[in-house]
């Protein structure tokens, strides 16, 4: 078998070990927000507007690399919670922006702090530079699948 590739069964590729670590992550990511109402990924979602708030809805979806009704379900959700809400543009009598509600921007300190908290679980026991090369790494990985 001279210049044949061996084919590695699929669990045992770095892609599946790669799917279940995000599995797991986002696992523990679901389990810290769950007292605090939300789900994984409307973490993201208000992280956005904690970043800038009044976004328009197609900046919301360019920026979490989402597609436009799946933030249109998300901030359904959020609303009905009473974190956000949303409003003319100002400017575009057409557009609407999305806004934290006082309750939403509440919300910013104790969604840190349970991030802070999977990290910390997530990477206990490597060094900062084993950190730094791994981050190197994923940023890689997102870039060659984004280029697709």
């Amino acid at each position: 078998m001279t210049g044949a590739t061996q084919k590695v069964p699929m669990k045992e590729t770095t892609g599946f070990a790669l799917a279940k670590a995000c599995r797991a992550h986002r696992a523990s990511v679901g389990a810290a927000l769950a007292p605090m109402g939300l789900h994984v990924g409307q973490e993201m979602f208000l992280l956005e507007l904690w970043r800038e708030d009044g976004l328009k809805m197609g900046e919301l979806a360019g920026r979490l690399r989402v597609e436009p009704p799946t933030v249109t379900r998300m901030l359904q959700r959020l609303e009905n919670c009473g974190l956000v809400e949303r409003r003319r543009d100002t400017d575009d009598a057409r557009g609407i922006r999305v806004y934290l509600t006082e309750k939403g921007r509440a919300l910013e300190g104790p969604v840190t702090g349970c991030w802070d908290g999977v990290e910390a679980r997530t990477f206990g026991g490597m060094s900062e530079e084993e950190k730094r090369v791994l981050r190197g790494l994923l940023d890689r990985i997102r870039a060659n699948l984004d280029a697709v």
